[in-house]
């Protein structure tokens, strides 16, 4: 998933919590956290099922891939651009189209849009503001909270490569490093995903 199941109920606990009273009035926020991590964590796995289904498809292909000197990662490209266009799905990944975040702009607000009708919805919380007003700043709560989880990643990978030895991405030193680091500058942001 393109974000981590922790990152995913720490930005649900922020959003339960930092709704502002004025916007909605939320009498269960635990109730809340956890019905907008189901809907975050749904929204991001459409497309992880979509690789899935992907990477089955192109396990067929194999023997044609390769007798007509096609690479699996440009069939991968080609066969997901198709199934997205088909099914009108939001890609998840910010970087696809050009957004400085892990979550593009387009999923942000196909996510704020699937919070506020659950939201209505539920029991636990009233809305003060018009449903729109509550999805705006929805998306402005997930952006401010992403833009700082991009500023911990990136410091994270920095720290790696100013080491005096040369750590290859994807070793277990690398994976084991980048997690205490990511930990660390995502703690210097106020942001504690096992608090």
């Amino acid at each position: 998933m393109l974000l981590a199941k922790e990152f995913v109920t720490y930005l649900s606990r922020q959003l339960a919590a930092k709704l502002g009273s004025n916007i909605i009035e939320i009498s269960n926020p635990t109730a809340v956290a956890e019905l907008m991590g189901t809907i975050i964590t749904d929204e991001l796995s459409i497309e992880d099922k979509l690789n899935d289904e992907v990477r089955a498809l192109l396990e067929e292909y194999s023997v044609y891939m390769s007798n007509n000197n096609i690479s699996y990662s440009e069939m991968f490209r080609r066969i997901k651009n198709q199934l997205v266009a088909q099914r009108k799905v939001v890609k998840a990944s910010g970087r696809d189209t050009g957004d400085p975040m892990k979550l593009s702009r387009d999923k942000i607000n196909e996510i704020s849009h699937k919070v506020v009708t659950a939201l209505r919805k539920s029991r636990d919380c009233r809305f003060r503001r018009d449903s729109n007003d509550v999805r705006l700043e929805l998306v402005r709560l997930i952006s401010e909270i992403l833009l700082n989880e991009d500023k911990a990643e990136k410091a994270a990978r920095a720290k790696i490569r100013t080491m005096k030895k040369e750590i290859p991405e994807g070793s277990e030193e690398w994976d084991l490093l980048h997690k205490r680091y990511y930990a660390e500058e995502l703690r210097n942001y106020g942001i504690d995903l096992h608090g």
